[in-house]
């Protein structure tokens, strides 16, 4: 399970699910996907699978990420910092290998 907590006052959410949400530069579109991370340049919502009975929210949702400040293993979560456009977020979540996977994918795509 996923935990997303915003910095300054201790808001978020946790739960199963974990997308990355952004609008297509090409074609103007919202897409999402399933991540163990935050991506740059995406949106980060985690919450319930589900809608939540008497809850006052199912999820939390960030605006774009701009830079990871921090990312390691804690256990046999990933602990990251990140930055968006106007707050700093704690998360922990995915499987470690699920992120090394992805991490070696973005260093990667931007050599």
């Amino acid at each position: 399970m996923a935990r997303l907590r915003r910095v300054s006052d201790g808001r978020g959410d946790e739960g199963a699910s974990v997308l990355a949400i952004r609008q297509n530069p090409e074609t103007g579109k919202l897409e999402s996907k399933q991540t163990a991370m935050p991506i740059i340049g995406w949106a980060l919502q985690v919450g319930s699978v589900t809608a939540r009975s008497y809850s006052n929210q199912d999820w939390w949702m960030t605006t774009p990420v701009t830079e990871i400040l921090e990312a390691k293993p804690e256990g046999d979560l990933m602990y990251v910092k990140f930055k968006t456009g106007n707050s700093i977020y704690e998360f922990w979540g995915g499987d470690t290998s699920l992120v090394a996977e992805m991490l070696r994918e973005i260093r990667k795509d931007s050599k």
